[in-house]
């Protein structure tokens, strides 16, 4: 495939419609532009300028970044890397590396997509299967209740949890919501859905607003039920809402800025306990 090909590819797995002349597609973007067309945020962009992730292809006379093509394959890569699981400091030596071929990735990001799509499939199937055991209509065999959850899946995001927080923290975590009964981690598991409803709905108030400030330290207090946070969990855990595809589709539930907006009353409720050391 040649280059001009890959662009197109890119270009079609964001909406964008290039059936018309290559050249017209030459004109760079802003970094609004760009992050409106990618479905992420101009911070995220910003950040991963910060970091060396993705730089901006020129800067006008205005320091606005604009990006190129170039620029745009290469983020494309970085949020196929994302959605499948791999963290920023990993992503950026295997763009940079000496081996890397666009094709032979898309390949290889086709197929992991493909098997998660089959997945999603089994999962859903047993979604349904199970409304129709609770409704009587049908009769499920315990182990029936449980396809699609893979064993290989849970044991990597304990290990994924173990590699970026202490793994003493995480096995202290498991430890303890294990020693709950199922009416105990169900009860639990619905205060944070109502914590996150609740902070959603205060949101227009301001992240540094009493009643924002009330529902982190509401937050705060919910993950004690698993471990003791310091405040350094705290920021991170601010960040990877963000950061992680998959933390940050279970806030955007709730309100599509919620994620960016949590990570950032995080931070100014950290900066409170860190007053009052």
């Amino acid at each position: 495939m040649r280059h001009d090909d890959a662009f197109r590819v890119a270009a079609a797995a964001a909406g964008v419609s290039i059936e018309t002349e290559r050249s017209e597609f030459s004109e760079r973007l802003t970094v609004k532009q760009l992050a409106d067309l990618a479905g992420i945020t101009v911070r995220t962009l910003h950040y991963y300028d910060q970091i060396g992730l993705l730089e901006p292809t020129s800067l006008g006379e205005n320091s606005y970044r604009y990006y190129g093509e170039e620029a745009l394959l290469r983020l494309q890569q970085i949020l196929f890397f994302r959605e499948l699981g791999f963290r920023l400091n990993e992503i950026g030596p295997i763009l940079d590396g000496p081996d890397f071929d666009i094709v032979h990735v898309l390949t290889v990001h086709r197929r992991a997509l493909e098997a998660r799509v089959m997945r999603l499939i089994h999962l859903i199937n047993t979604i349904e299967k199970t409304i129709y055991h609770v409704e009587g209509a049908v009769t499920m065999g315990s182990d029936e209740l449980f396809e699609g959850f893979s064993e290989e899946q849970q044991a990597e995001y304990a290990k994924e949890a173990r590699e970026r927080w202490d793994p003493q923290t995480v096995d202290q975590s498991h430890k303890r919501w294990n020693s709950y009964s199922k009416q105990k981690q169900q009860q639990i598991m619905q205060e944070g859905r109502d914590n996150t409803a609740a902070l959603a709905a205060v949101m227009e108030k301001g992240r540094d607003s009493p009643e924002v400030q009330a529902q982190v330290a509401r937050w705060h207090e919910h993950l004690r039920y698993f471990y003791e946070p310091s405040i350094d969990t705290l920021r991170g855990l601010g960040q990877m809402y963000v950061d992680d595809p998959r933390f940050a589709a279970n806030y955007i539930k709730f309100h599509p800025d919620l994620p960016e907006f949590f990570r950032q009353a995080i931070n100014v409720y950290c900066d409170g306990l860190e007053q009052q050391k």
